[in-house]
């Protein structure tokens, strides 16, 4: 059995460096996909943020979405028209396979850090997010390093 090319990627963004290598995998590696850019907020009650320490503020949702549209903007160079942005609150490994399952996405496209830090440290820090949506995502995942 051939696997189908991809009809919707969805390319998660936690305002973190490097994804825009995941936005221009996803948009090179599938050309003829509508992608979603997810801006995901974490929740306020989440030890860290988008960018280190949780600041509360009410604009966080208009922040996480002109950081997406940078990201795009950064990225697309004139593919901008198959990638729709969309943002969410909540955990990454909870809203991100949450999301995928209940919009019909087909692949999930996310930039992933190895570290040495292991165990609590790791956790904290959130470096194994990709793990965690990986375990929790019924969609084939392709995680970048």
């Amino acid at each position: 059995m051939v696997d189908s090319a991809p009809d919707r990627v969805l390319v998660p963004t936690l305002g973190r460096p490097r994804e825009d290598e995941a936005l221009a995998y996803a948009l090179e590696t599938f050309p003829a996909a509508d992608i979603v850019l997810l801006a995901v907020i974490m929740p306020l009650d989440a030890p860290l943020s988008e960018g280190g320490i949780l600041e509360r503020s009410e604009d966080r949702q208009a922040q996480a979405q002109a950081s997406a549209t940078d990201l795009l903007e950064s990225v697309a160079d004139g593919a901008s028209d198959r990638v729709r942005i969309e943002t969410i609150e909540g955990r990454p490994g909870t809203v991100v396979p949450q999301y995928a399952a209940e919009e019909g996405i087909d692949h999930v496209v996310m930039y992933g850090s190895r570290t040495g830090s292991t165990g609590f440290l790791r956790r904290f820090l959130g470096r194994d997010i990709a793990a965690t949506v990986v375990d929790r995502t019924a969609q084939p995942v392709t995680v970048l390093d």
